[in-house]
């Protein structure tokens, strides 16, 4: 057996460690690519497009020919004849399993627009399954897991909004998701049950982090010295604060 395929050394070089096993790089023809340290191995994600590299049907997923094909009915008297197969509804789940794999990973590396690139595009797919699949047990199949992605796409969206320093659209983001969330319809599924109770937590934690360390907009801050002004008897500087506040609430007008 030729021994020119032994992995130790790539390996050795990168020894497992589940608190950093997961890295950002340039392959040799300079395109970039996600690795991912396992106890046996290493895996390899292709950051954009389908995570590992295959095109289907000849295009980039197998969602965007089934798209494609039903696109091409919409709106003619043949729409409601599209219908997923059983087979074609497992083409979608397996390859959405593939996208959940690398958005996990992106989440981990704190890449939030790719994070909340995949998780739309797998939401995208549930619906697209829901809509069309020709039997309810797949309609229904990727259902349970809708807290979940609606709550990692949510977490990234604000943690990215955080980062450009917007508080309010971080904010927006969470109680967007918490809404959503608590409007799902029920489901009599375990797996359900436990991901939106587990996602409206973890969504709501966030949302009281984000929301404690905003900084205090120049009113706020205005209104906050104002009350202290009051409580020490320091009616000058009150007064001086209630115009400033005054001017914020309504600007002069400029003709």
């Amino acid at each position: 057996m030729n021994d020119s395929f032994d992995l130790q050394p790539l390996l050795a070089s990168w020894p497992y460690d589940p608190e950093n096993d997961a890295r950002l790089l340039r392959g040799q023809d300079g395109r970039e690519i996600l690795q991912v340290r396992t106890p046996l191995g290493i895996e390899q994600y292709e950051i954009d497009g389908r995570p590992d590299g295959a095109r289907p049907h000849g295009m980039e997923t197998a969602l965007e020919y089934f798209q494609q094909r039903f696109a091409r009915l919409k709106g003619s008297e043949k729409e409601d004849s599209f219908k997923l197969t059983s087979k074609q509804c497992s083409e979608l789940f397996n390859e959405g399993t593939l996208y959940y794999f690398r958005y996990v990973r992106l989440f981990q590396l704190k890449d939030w627009v790719r994070t909340i690139r995949d998780t739309a595009r797998n939401l995208q797919a549930f619906d697209f399954i829901r809509r069309h699949a020709e039997r309810e047990e797949d309609q229904m199949f990727l259902e349970k897991w809708r807290p979940y992605i609606l709550r990692v796409n949510a977490s990234a969206a604000a943690m990215h909004a955080l980062e450009l320093r917007s508080y309010d659209t971080a904010v927006g983001h969470l109680q967007e998701a918490i809404a959503t969330v608590e409007r799902l319809p029920d489901l009599d599924e375990e797996t359900f049950q436990f991901e939106r109770e587990r996602s409206l937590l973890a969504l709501r934690e966030l949302l009281s982090q984000v929301q404690k360390n905003r900084p205090m907009s120049e009113l706020e801050q205005l209104e906050h010295q104002l009350r202290r002004a009051i409580e020490r008897q320091e009616f000058e500087r009150a007064a001086v604060l209630r115009d400033r506040i005054r001017l914020l609430r309504n600007p002069p007008q400029v003709c």
